[in-house]
């Protein structure tokens, strides 16, 4: 199981290290726009265009952040040994999918199995967080029974 885990654990890293660096690359091309924007006779379409680029890097900072802090919240994740509660870093079997607690990184395919990266705070990271095997709870009109709890 730890195994199983470590991976998860591994390709929630590369996502979130992929946002960092999409994100960085779209800071970059901002910055680059802001320089290559030269005044022209329409004084005003060149502050409109600074400040779209200016916008454009704000945004995509505060990108870079969330994924920065998603990865400080993965680097607290322990990827070894097992709960019977659902907690961070735990999997969970349940009748409707199963799921990996730990960040939002939707859909993740190992060997034929799929699990749903969430996280703790998302809607269905709250109603697993805490519950064992043999629990059941009902999100969006649908009933949920976990299975098993790793």
């Amino acid at each position: 199981m730890s195994e199983l885990k470590q991976k998860l654990h591994q390709l929630c890293v590369a996502y979130v290290q992929s946002r960092i660096a999409a994100a960085g690359q779209a800071i970059t091309e901002a910055q680059q726009a802001q320089l290559d924007d030269t005044k022209s006779s329409a004084g005003d379409k060149y502050e409109t265009g600074r400040e779209m680029a200016q916008q454009e890097k704000n945004r995509h900072t505060a990108q870079l952040n969330e994924s920065n802090k998603l990865l400080i919240a993965l680097n607290q994740i322990p990827v070894n040994g097992t709960s019977k509660t659902a907690e961070n870093g735990s999997i969970i079997y349940t009748s409707n999918g199963n799921f990996y607690l730990s960040v939002s990184a939707g859909s993740i395919t190992i060997r034929g199995e799929s699990f749903f990266a969430v996280s703790p705070s998302s809607p269905i990271g709250v109603k697993l967080k805490g519950r064992q095997a043999g629990d059941e709870f009902i999100l969006n009109g649908k009933n949920y029974r976990i299975i098993s709890v790793k």
